[in-house]
């Protein structure tokens, strides 16, 4: 049994809208410090002033890197990496090249997770790689999780929320057998209720990427 508290540990909040202001960005900062909410996702031009709204709280700031498509050039990856753990990012939630995946060209995913992989590992920012399940079969998600793995990355996670389907139970099953052992796993998009939210942990997910985190909180029984 999870309590609220617990729970609000384990959320990434998610303000990541290409609309969302400099206002939500601190009015999201805010909720996360009142409620302990574990981390702040937020686009890369968010990120100092995310830092800086929550610099006082317990709560960390992750930035988006690649977001949404994970088409970016490695190298700009990784430079969009250094950028925001210099703004103050201290975890990246990076999204895997998955046309040169669905492409077979293995390699090359592998070294577009290490570039980004190598900033983090010098700065000791946590990198998550965000394999985009919905586009995936299920011996590719298996896949995908090797190579996130095999390039050094810290988790695995399901989705942007910006693709055609969010994270399913069937697809954090996989993620857990195949790395659930050396990496944490991430379940993101269509956490919208206390019990979904609670039913990922109890699967196994170290981390949830949550957009409507209050939602979610007050639904927890009393």
């Amino acid at each position: 049994m999870y309590t609220r508290e617990q729970v609000a540990k384990t959320i990434d909040h998610a303000v990541l809208k290409p609309f969302s202001t400099d206002a939500d960005i601190i009015a999201g900062c805010r909720m996360c410090a009142e409620r302990g909410v574990g981390c702040f996702c937020v686009r890369p031009t968010d990120v100092s002033l995310a830092a800086k709204e929550l610099k006082d709280s317990t709560t960390v700031v992750s930035a988006v890197i690649g977001f949404p498509h994970g088409s970016n050039r490695p190298e700009v990856k990784a430079r969009e990496a250094k950028l925001a753990i210099e703004d103050g990012a201290s975890e990246l939630d990076m999204v895997m090249n998955i046309g040169k995946f669905l492409s077979g060209d293995y390699d090359f995913v592998r070294k577009d997770i290490e570039a980004v992989v190598e900033q983090g590992k010098e700065h000791k920012a946590i990198v998550k790689v965000i394999l985009e399940i919905c586009y995936l079969s299920d011996e590719q998600i298996a896949r995908a999780c090797k190579l996130a793995e095999a390039a050094g990355a810290d988790f695995v996670k399901t989705s942007t929320g910006f693709g055609d389907g969010p994270a399913t139970p069937e697809a954090i099953d996989i993620m857990m057998k195949t790395v659930g052992k050396t990496m944490g796993v991430k379940a993101a998009g269509g956490v919208r209720s206390y019990e979904t939210a609670v039913a990922y942990l109890e699967q196994g997910c170290k981390r949830l990427g949550v957009a409507s985190t209050e939602a979610v909180l007050d639904g927890a029984p009393e």
